[in-house]
């Protein structure tokens, strides 16, 4: 029996180990193959950014409610059904004949991935009762996830040059199969009989007040601001966040219980989560474009460059829990923030120079690697570990909550901030070479083009450095923003971790 129990628990542990890596390829390969999906689709630049803003924006609709409707209708047959159904959008995505499926396919990818997440740990937990086992089989499931993640450019970029796009999503769809068939073999049934009730009012809510928001800031600019249907979305967005916070304070089982801010390591650590995503994750979807646009790299190029930005992520981690439990998160945190910033400012430097390359954006991608690294799993920890065992669940769906969501906000950000920038490249150049100035539109028009790697007519090297001013606008918007939000997640984090663990056990 007991080797039975343990050749089912492998099985369970390879299904969710090969769910984390598919997870985590689609966020880190897919950024590193958008400047050639545009051209095979015949997108545009606001196209590419959707393309990752679907996936993210789905991610967030669905986080909070997988929990519950997990926990009602089985954890495993949660698990399995979303594993098949990313396949199924996988497949859907590489065969995907324009840009409007390829987005409609995302947003089912985003929300099958954001399910399966959650439904690993939850069929981690029931699996390993035991702590030792436990410990074990997480680490093992991050491992396999950072990996994913680290390793996600090189391997789109390489299934670029050595096959086709479409085998970047067509690769998961055996993937997913063989996923399946060891999930339904090895995973263990549980459910809770005390389940509560699924959040619907607070989810349409949150769901639609991020993606008005995203929506304001990418078409705005195109429809301008004083439209009354822009002025509309932004007021339908203010108004449906404000539901869901009243939504949230008044019913019995919140998705989000307020409560938990007034513990301030849980506050300082959640700040960490919107550094992050101000800064390293959402810039990474715009680096290929500079590896592209500026340096002239291929796929395959573009993606061994990204190495140096996310292959710290995996070495990192380690070392930062040992600081973490040396020094307090509340040290830790903030350095991680700073570190990513100083390594913003490094790239920028480094695309500045007279003739910038690989060697000079190195120093900038590894030191915002280091960073990251130093964050992302002590900001994980902090959230969860700072409140009782009983309401962890609910912390790390506020974590990854606010992770999606300042990350599809931030997508649609960095777009507009690099548009605007080589838009004020191209205006500079004409003025100063004694030509005609285009018109507004006309002129965002163009610096959109040359932000998605389209033709224009304009001269190459003139559309290069106009691309590389609006990078120059993007990193020190990340480097200021990630640095600010350091500052403030030191000062939240303020107090001795014992009082936080007083106030946690006072708000229970």
């Amino acid at each position: 029996m007991t080797s039975l129990r343990v050749s089912k628990n492998g099985l369970a542990l390879a299904a969710v180990c090969l769910s984390s890596l598919m997870f985590g390829l689609e966020i880190s390969s897919v950024p590193a193959i958008l400047p050639t999906l545009q051209h095979a689709l015949r997108g545009d630049f606001k196209d590419m950014q959707w393309v990752m803003n679907a996936y993210t924006i789905a991610c967030t609709t669905v986080l909070m409610a997988t929990g519950t409707l997990a926990d009602r209708f089985g954890r495993k047959r949660l698990f399995l059904i979303n594993i098949a159904l990313f396949g199924v959008a996988s497949m859907v995505c590489g065969w995907a004949p324009n840009m409007a499926v390829m987005i409609g396919a995302r947003f089912l990818q985003g929300a099958t991935g954001g399910a399966m997440l959650i439904c690993q740990v939850a069929v981690l937990s029931q699996q390993f009762p035991a702590r030792a086992e436990r410990v074990r089989a997480f680490a093992a499931w991050g491992v396999i996830f950072g990996i994913g993640l680290g390793f996600g450019p090189i391997i789109g970029g390489a299934i670029v040059a050595w096959a086709s796009w479409p085998w970047v999503f067509l690769a998961h769809g055996p993937i997913a199969l063989a996923t399946l068939m060891l999930g339904w073999r090895g995973a263990r049934e549980s459910r809770d009989p005390n389940a509560r009730r699924l959040d619907v009012a607070g989810m349409l809510a949150l769901s639609l007040a991020v993606f008005g928001t995203a929506y304001f800031i990418t078409q705005g600019p195109d429809l301008g601001y004083g439209n009354p249907r822009v002025m509309g979305i932004a007021f339908v967005s203010a108004l449906c966040l404000l539901a869901f916070v009243m939504i949230e304070t008044r019913v019995a089982h919140p998705m989000f219980d307020f409560s938990v801010f007034r513990i301030r390591a849980f506050s300082g650590a959640l700040l960490g989560s919107a550094g992050m995503n101000i800064s390293f994750w959402p810039f990474m979807i715009y680096l290929p474009l500079y590896f592209h646009g500026v340096l002239g790299y291929g796929d395959a190029a573009a993606g061994c460059a990204l190495l140096a930005y996310t292959l710290p992520t995996l070495v990192v981690p380690p070392l930062a829990e040992r600081l973490a439990v040396r020094y307090r998160p509340g040290w830790v945190i903030p350095a991680g923030l700073f570190t990513i910033g100083a390594g913003f400012f490094l790239m920028k430097w480094g695309s500045g120079v007279a003739h910038p390359g690989w060697p000079s954006m190195l120093p900038g991608c590894v030191c915002a690697g280091v960073g990251l690294g130093m964050t992302n799993t002590t900001v994980t920890n902090t959230t969860t570990g700072v409140v009782t065992s009983e309401r962890a669940g609910m912390a790390s769906g506020i974590d990854m909550s606010a992770r999606m969501i300042t990350l599809a906000i931030n997508i649609a950000l960095m777009g507009l901030i690099l548009v605007s920038g080589v838009a004020a490249g191209l205006r500079y150049a004409a003025a100063t070479s004694g030509m005609p100035v285009p018109d507004d539109i006309t002129l965002r028009a163009l610096a959109e083009s040359i932000a998605g790697g389209l033709p224009t007519g304009i001269a190459p090297e003139l559309a290069r450095t106009a691309l590389s001013h609006g990078f120059q606008r993007v990193l020190l918007y990340g480097g200021i923003g990630v640095w600010m939000l350091g500052a403030a997640s030191f000062l939240v984090f303020g107090a001795k971790p014992a009082r936080d663990g007083a106030c946690a056990q006072a708000l229970t």
